[in-house]
């Protein structure tokens, strides 16, 4: 008898659990749905790119002649004029090559004037030889020699001219050499990067070292931004567009795209275009080389019906979509779950899907023809949708999701069903 008490007492005992199991345990809980309101109003489509600002027109000014920096006429934020010394190379070693050009010089000039004079005595030999050859006081062949010891002597002329040019072109050559130890500022502007100091020794055997930049209006900026490909097919010249820098937080400039240029460049096999931006700069708060976050609007429409993009993006769960598909077999058939107007056109069948919750909280597919987006909401050109319509853009997390510290007191931190 004890151990059929037992073994009732065991049997009342899971009878009680499952019964609690069975009243209070995990249950199903309906899905809910977070939906959004379809509005009218404006939306733009923008494409943003990062640039650098640089001045419209900047020169590089360097030397065409190698030596020491002897001084220095102009510094960072200099304003200078065309023409104006900047900077000296030292000019002594120039000015002993143009002593040595103009000593070499003369001395080409003494040696034609020798070879004159003796062009000179072969001709009066030559003349002589000749008068007397006509009286047979000499022969032909002494006739013969003083002709060639003057055409000898024409030659010698022409060369020793030829010696003088020489020494003339190595004589300019040396003055200007001298000349360029003088730097000069080639245009009006500002001096925005200097690259030397005194007694810094500069070569220009391979090529131009650059001793200053300088920018010839501060007052007339661009953007220089790269835009990818994917982007640049709705980007045209005098489009506008609106950038914000680091340096002015909350400030924002407005520009004119002067040039797309159709130079490609190639990083990481991504293509991207140069795009410039022209910017007016009158109160020369935007410098040079700083980075601007740009934004240019491609397209714009207002009084548009718009959904967020979210509804575009939302999936119902599996046994939603098959039955979405029956409506569409449905549809095709001669139905029409989709557009209230009784005619399903092409431009829907090949458009996007949004949900909308029908009257028995099961969501409802509807099809649109979408337009431009500004990537939070997207333009509805055709559907069976109006403003104020409800649409589905998530699920709610269930609420046997929720963190411990926020159910009832006793329940730990094991799940509770509602």
């Amino acid at each position: 008898m004890k151990s059929v008490g037992v073994i009732f007492l065991i049997i009342l005992v899971g009878l009680a659990v499952g019964g609690y199991i069975f009243l209070n345990g995990e249950q199903t809980e309906p899905i809910r749905y977070r939906t959004a309101l379809v509005e009218r109003g404006t939306v733009e489509s923008v494409v943003s790119a990062t640039g650098t600002i640089n001045p419209v027109v900047s020169v590089q000014v360097g030397t065409q002649v190698s030596g020491m920096i002897k001084s220095l006429h102009a510094d960072f934020n200099t304003r200078v004029k065309a023409g104006q010394i900047v900077a000296v190379i030292d000019p002594e070693p120039f000015k002993a090559r143009r002593e040595q050009a103009a000593s070499n010089l003369e001395m080409a000039r003494a040696a034609a004037a020798k070879a004159r004079a003796d062009l000179a005595q072969r001709k009066r030999e030559l003349e002589r030889l000749q008068s007397l050859l006509a009286n047979q006081f000499v022969s032909q062949n002494e006739v013969d020699v003083a002709i060639t010891n003057y055409e000898s002597a024409e030659a010698q002329v022409r060369v020793a001219e030829a010696q003088v040019r020489q020494a003339q072109a190595a004589l300019d050559a040396a003055e200007l050499e001298l000349k360029y130890t003088v730097i000069r500022s080639p245009v009006d502007g500002i001096v925005v990067a200097r690259n030397v100091e005194v007694g810094q020794t500069v070569a220009a055997s391979f090529s131009t070292p650059n001793l200053f930049l300088i920018a010839l209006d501060l007052t007339k900026m661009q953007v220089d931004t790269n835009v990818s490909e994917s982007d640049i097919g709705g980007i045209t010249e005098g489009m506008g567009a609106t950038f914000t820098v680091d340096a002015y937080s909350g400030a924002q400039f407005h520009g004119v795209i002067r040039q797309v240029r159709l130079a490609p460049i190639t990083v990481q096999n991504v293509v991207t275009y140069n795009v410039v931006v022209g910017v007016d700069n009158q109160d020369l708060r935007l410098r040079p080389g700083m980075t601007a976050n740009v934004a240019i609007v491609v397209a714009r429409k207002d009084n548009v019906l718009k959904v967020p993009n979210a509804a575009l993006r939302f999936r119902p769960p599996q046994k939603d979509r098959a039955e979405y598909k029956e409506q569409r077999g449905r549809s095709s058939s001669g139905g029409n779950p989709v557009n209230s107007g009784g005619t399903a056109s092409s431009s829907l069948e090949q458009g996007k899907t949004i949900w909308k919750v029908g009257a028995d909280g099961e969501p409802e597919v509807v099809m649109i023809q979408t337009g431009i987006s500004d990537g939070s909401w997207t333009e509805v050109v055709e559907g069976s949708v109006r403003e104020g319509d409800a649409v589905i853009v998530g699920i709610e997390s269930p609420r046997q999701d929720r963190k411990a510290s926020e159910l009832p007191p006793g329940f730990g931190g094991g799940r509770r069903s509602r």
